[in-house]
């Protein structure tokens, strides 16, 4: 039986019951992640497959959920396992004590500017936030090629956002933005200007991705921005998406993994962190679920097609990760009190 869905349930419901009986006297594994049901069933299922005394549950919310769960129950933790989001969030959560040290069998094989210098996160796959469009309503020649195509005339009341309050993916789209205005001017009041403008083009935030996509789907708004791997499984299933890289660069994310401080499996929990990391696991998630590995050890030639064609797309930006670990709660707190809904 599939635990995903009983576990989305209980995010209304007190936290025990995420730790309830053993299914079958096995030892329940909990993952928070972000990952959504595809790459969580298939982990889940090839996991239990080779551990068949572990019981894989996992709840599927927004990178900014887990991080406000896992600290609302830091007295009494639920969650084993970290499972997914930037690793600005896992920086944050690192700084409130809510990790454990863990050095997986694999960390050697992750740059080091791809993981915590304290072992309490490492990056485990790439997220790549780039810009998409409707493909049956916008012409690829025509669509946005970068970021500021976003703040054409044309694409007024056409744009449509994902909430960046609740998603790690697009307060990282936007911190770019912000420290981007720090290095070259000397202060965030640039890219507010440039939010604003871009609020004032929105037609409306999505509040979770499923919103984003049917918005998009129904041509509610055209253009937006997103990530890879959700744009190549809505293409796999017949979705009119179309994407671009941004020519003047991605803030290509470490999307993160780390050990919760204090779980009842610790044991456990390290050693579904050593296999998720290992060569075997990232190549099925990248042939079944569109995850681009952090791993840099991997033969080329055993990634998809889709993952060789990304790598040789994708343009990396410099990005001062530090400084929007440092400012990014502010910096969004602020665009939700100054720059939501007023740029028109």
């Amino acid at each position: 039986m599939r635990r995903g869905p009983v576990l989305a349930l209980a995010a209304l419901l007190p936290g025990a019951l995420l730790l309830g009986s053993c299914d079958g006297g096995r030892t329940p594994l909990v993952l928070y992640s972000p990952h959504g049901r595809d790459l969580l069933v298939l982990l889940e299922t090839e996991y239990e497959r080779s551990h068949p005394a572990i019981d894989v549950r996992w709840l599927d919310m927004g990178s900014q959920e887990i991080y406000d769960r896992i600290r609302s129950e830091a007295a009494n933790p639920q969650a084993d396992v970290w499972f997914g989001g930037p690793d600005t969030i896992f920086a944050q959560g690192a700084g409130d004590g809510l990790l454990a040290p863990y050095r997986p069998r694999w960390a050697a094989a992750v740059p080091a500017a791809s993981r915590d210098a304290g072992d309490l996160y490492f990056g485990l796959y790439r997220a790549v936030p780039l810009l998409i469009y409707n493909s049956d309503a916008v012409a690829a020649d025509e669509a946005p090629r970068d970021w500021d195509d976003l703040l054409d005339p044309r694409w007024r009341g056409k744009v449509v956002i994902r909430d960046p309050l609740a998603s790690g993916t697009m307060r990282t789209a936007f911190a770019k933005v912000l420290a981007d205005s720090v290095r070259d001017t000397g202060d965030e009041e640039a890219g507010f200007e440039w939010l604003r403008r871009l609020d004032a083009q929105t037609r409306g935030y999505a509040a979770n991705p499923a919103l984003l996509f049917e918005k998009i789907v129904r041509q509610e708004g055209l253009v937006s921005i997103w990530e890879l791997t959700d744009m190549l499984f809505q293409r796999q299933r017949g979705a009119p998406f179309g994407y671009s890289f941004p020519a003047s660069g991605s803030p290509v994310i470490d999307d993160s993994i780390g050990l919760v401080a204090g779980t009842p499996h610790a044991a456990e929990a390290r050693g579904f962190i050593d296999w998720v990391g290992s060569e075997d696991a990232l190549l099925l998630a990248a042939e079944e679920a569109f995850r681009l590995p952090a791993r840099e050890d991997l033969p080329r030639d055993r990634l998809p097609e889709w993952a060789r064609e990304a790598l040789d797309g994708i343009v990396v930006a410099d990005v001062d990760w530090r400084l929007i670990a440092e400012r990014g709660q502010e910096w969004m707190a602020r665009w939700d009190r100054e720059v939501r809904g007023r740029g028109r």
